[in-house]
């Protein structure tokens, strides 16, 4: 039984002021960096907790964009080869939205609109994308922040089938005209297994009709 004397804790009251950060060292640089931090913080006790250690993959920020056709309730997903999912005991080739990290100096909306013209040969205004949120994709260990996004595009305007991507990002992208009653099936099924799709779907389950 929980003690009545105790006085309940309000949610997220702590911060970044209430982390004692004593060093970070770089212990990877190459594409990707992998730091170490000596830190400590703020205990719900109200107590400091002892220095202690954590490697943090900094891999930068990414945009996903979910392209859904209100009209004829179609959306674009995107199939290719992923190296993260080869230790699954399913294909590593997975069906995803839209997506990319950030070049320099790169807006989110401008991340968006490169990403769809070089994965699926599809131009998008600034004005078609709408923000759905940004979300953190594992942060135990990794500092990336996810950018999700959703834009109007013509289904009738796509090929589905079609092969996309930058050939000197060894990128092969295969294009797939989808009803959302057939993504979100896929969903269930299993066969769609990365983060940002299946939230963005869940999110269109939800929101669709006021799209």
């Amino acid at each position: 039984m929980q003690d009545s004397n105790i006085k309940p804790i309000s949610m997220l009251q702590y911060g970044h002021k209430d982390v004692d950060i004593t060093a970070i060292k770089t212990k990877y640089q190459g594409f990707f960096k992998v730091d170490e931090y000596l830190l400590s913080h703020k205990l719900f006790s109200t107590k400091q907790s002892e220095d202690f250690t954590r490697e943090v993959f900094e891999r930068g920020d990414a945009v996903v964009v979910m392209l859904y056709d209100p009209e004829h309730d179609k959306l674009l997903l995107l199939e290719q080869f992923r190296a993260g999912a080869l230790r699954s005991d399913d294909s590593p080739w997975l069906l995803e939205f839209i997506a990319g990290m950030f070049d320099k100096g790169e807006s989110p909306i401008e991340v968006a609109i490169r990403e769809s013209k070089e994965e699926a040969n599809i131009n998008l205004e600034p004005s078609d994308i709408k923000p759905v949120m940004k979300y953190l994709s594992s942060p135990g260990g990794m500092s990336e922040c996810i950018h999700l996004f959703w834009s109007k595009f013509d289904s009738s305007a796509v090929i589905s089938g079609s092969i996309h991507g930058l050939d000197d990002e060894n990128e092969d992208i295969l294009l797939h005209l989808t009803s959302r009653v057939e993504a979100l099936s896929l969903l269930a099924q299993g066969k769609i297994s990365n983060a940002a799709t299946i939230i963005g779907l869940q999110w269109l389950a939800m929101n669709y009709q006021s799209l």
